[in-house]
């Protein structure tokens, strides 16, 4: 009942507590984006999302305008204190998740959930297996199992162990845990960079 119905509820319900709060620290966070450097205030990046249905992942820009696409040799996004690709102000929202703010919106359009696997990018379907696949029955989350217990440090294969676990799992109890553990990695600044090394594909806006 919680994952058909009371999961779908709550996300609503508590996205439209969190709005004006939201829109409280979008606003100077987008005039800050802006002013740096003149560029896009929300970067669109498509994901898959529930049954790998398309959809746009807003998040503030956190990079320059045309930064290539760097991941790292699994597939997965590269992340570093020392990426060029970086601006400023987007380095402090990428330390604090303030990048993922807007994601409040993809919630309450039905595309995302607060809990759930992180939005899969574009480029690695070639590689998902039957069971990488069990992690699209569910709605991606703003955060989920991996944030919670090591933000951006988990390899692909514990990535994909821990989304698949969480389908096949889903529970009050196991969100709430989830919460707790993600504000705590978050205010730690714990896991934030992958140190992996990166490989260019492409770029993005």
């Amino acid at each position: 009942m919680y994952k058909c119905l009371f999961k779908r509820l709550l996300d609503l319900a508590v996205s439209l507590l969190a709005l004006p709060f939201v829109l409280l620290l979008a606003v100077p966070v987008a005039i800050a984006v802006k002013l740096e450097d003149g560029g896009p205030v929300f970067y669109r990046a498509p994901r898959y999302g529930k049954d790998m249905r398309k959809f746009p992942m807003f998040k503030f820009r956190s990079m320059k305008v045309d930064s290539p696409d760097i991941r790292n040799a699994d597939g997965t996004t590269f992340n570093s204190d020392s990426d060029p690709r970086q601006t400023r102000v987007g380095r402090l929202l990428r330390k604090t998740s303030l990048d993922e703010l807007p994601q409040f919106f993809n919630v309450l359009s039905g595309d995302m959930s607060l809990i759930g696997p992180r939005p899969s990018p574009m480029g690695n379907e070639a590689t998902y297996t039957d069971f990488i696949k069990k992690k699209f029955r569910v709605r991606p989350g703003i955060t989920g199992l991996n944030q919670a217990v090591n933000r951006n440090c988990s390899t692909i294969e514990e990535r994909y162990a821990n989304d698949v676990f969480y389908a096949e799992n889903i529970s009050f109890l196991l969100d709430a845990k989830i919460v707790f553990l993600t504000l705590k990695t978050v205010f730690a600044g714990k896991n934030l960079y992958n140190p992996q090394k990166p490989k260019e594909r492409g770029t993005r806006p």
